[in-house]
């Protein structure tokens, strides 16, 4: 079973409403904690750095738990972002942070392709830079 099997309709909608819906939620996280270098940083605050590296960097990216995901996002504050996400979506919010703690590696990843994370903050990020990223996750869940 591919680790993306368990994304569901959230993930798995070819142009359809939901289709995107768990790289938006993504997206809005990413964006709420002020773009990727905010984001990066307070996930090395509250101790996953090494797994925030591999991310960047050009290497394979290492796992992090939904509960890993879901402490750092209550720690920062973050967590309304996917309680309100999750509310829209008529899923369990502990659901849905186990699926952004499999897809937050690939953002990240999708949104450092020199292995560096971006300088202008918050304020260059727009949710169409993760464009393509969930055609690339669905591609290779099916390689």
């Amino acid at each position: 079973m591919s680790l993306l099997d368990s994304l569901g309709s959230l993930l798995g909608g070819n142009q359809g409403g939901g289709g995107n819906s768990l790289i938006s939620v993504a997206g809005a996280l990413i964006q709420q904690a002020g773009g990727v270098q905010g984001l990066t940083s307070t996930l090395q605050q509250h101790g996953l750095g090494g797994a925030v590296q591999s991310w960047v960097g050009t290497g394979v990216n290492q796992a992090i738990s939904g509960d890993q995901l879901n402490e750092v996002l209550q720690k920062s504050g973050l967590d309304s972002v996917v309680n309100n996400a999750a509310g829209k979506l008529g899923v369990d919010p502990g659901q849905l942070v186990g699926q952004l703690a499999q897809v937050l590696p690939h953002a990240v990843d999708h949104l450092t392709p020199n292995g560096e994370v971006p300088s202008n903050g918050g304020g260059g990020f727009d949710l169409s830079m993760l464009g393509g990223l969930a055609e690339k996750l669905l591609a290779s869940k099916t390689a």
